[in-house]
């Protein structure tokens, strides 16, 4: 029997605009109706998560910044926290210099809950490879910051996480490269193309969700979890049942044990309905 969801939220549970159908509400809606804690999984900052979906009275609890901060949604409190080290932060400054001066990498912070950007890449994302419907979603999301380099600097004991923005081809495969090989005490994840995710290395989507599952006295085989990115696969491991939208990544696909319909096809209704609330799932779909 499910007890949990864990939902990924961009092009997950939320349709290619960023919304919330009414489907995928009513679905969620449906669960906590169940019963069952619905957990928001992301990685985005707790205050860049949309009101669309902690407005729903029944979701509780959020996964936050790649795992890096857990929260209670009913009164803010931050249940767990793991801070980026001094010493990584400064090797990821030194190993990701070179492409920043030349606009070849940008990079994005987030401090207590909140996510700041280099200001030339929040005005212009594209040319970091951003989709054009991810735009303005960036530009409301991000405060902007002229000398993000001093930024870092003066929050460097406070970071929950950094991304670093770099088109894909080869000068991002090597900033991965280098940053595996060279930085310590980190967690490294993308969610899209374009990100390079790092955050404290007991980080994760995957430890959020084991956390809140040891919080909750819940079992790992009564949670499921609904995915579409590289940074969601290790979390559908995890889960008792691991769901992926049909538009997700070869590696989160390969995780699954169920795959749906995409995002924009109400795939976490589809889920919710045919496979955690019936009585027992026969089939990958």
């Amino acid at each position: 029997m499910i007890k949990a969801i864990a939902l990924d939220l961009d092009r997950t549970t939320l349709n290619a605009e960023g919304g919330l159908s009414d489907g995928n509400r009513e679905a969620i809606e449906y669960a906590v109706s169940k019963g069952m804690h619905v957990i928001v999984a992301s990685g985005r900052a707790l205050y860049s998560l949309p009101d669309q979906i902690t407005g729903i009275q029944g979701v509780e609890y959020a996964v936050t910044s790649n795992g890096a901060s857990v929260y209670r949604l009913s009164d803010g409190v931050r249940l767990r926290h793991y801070k980026m080290t001094r010493q990584s932060v400064l090797k990821i400054l030194e190993v990701t210099g070179t492409e920043s001066q030349s606009r070849e990498a940008a990079y994005e912070v987030f401090v207590d809950g909140e996510a700041y950007a280099q200001a030339g890449y929040v005005a212009d994302p594209v040319h970091f490879g951003a989709s054009p419907k991810a735009v303005s979603y960036i530009r409301g999301s991000r405060k902007p910051v002229e000398d993000i380099h001093k930024f870092i600097l003066e929050h460097i004991e406070e970071l929950d996480s950094m991304d670093v923005v770099c088109r894909e081809g080869p000068v991002k495969d090597l900033i991965w490269e280098r940053i595996q090989r060279e930085v310590p005490d980190i967690y490294m994840t993308s969610s899209v193309r374009q990100l390079i995710e790092i955050s404290y290395k007991d980080s994760g989507k995957h430890m959020g969700i084991k956390f809140l599952a040891d919080y909750l006295g819940i079992l790992p085989k009564e949670l499921a979890a609904f995915g579409d990115g590289d940074n969601d696969a290790e979390m559908l491991r995890e889960a008792g049942i691991g769901i992926a939208v049909a538009n997700a990544s070869p590696k989160c696909l390969q995780a699954a044990d169920y795959i749906v319909p995409g995002n924009d096809e109400d795939g976490v209704a589809y889920g919710i309905y045919t496979i955690l609330c019936a009585a027992r799932p026969t089939a990958r779909i």
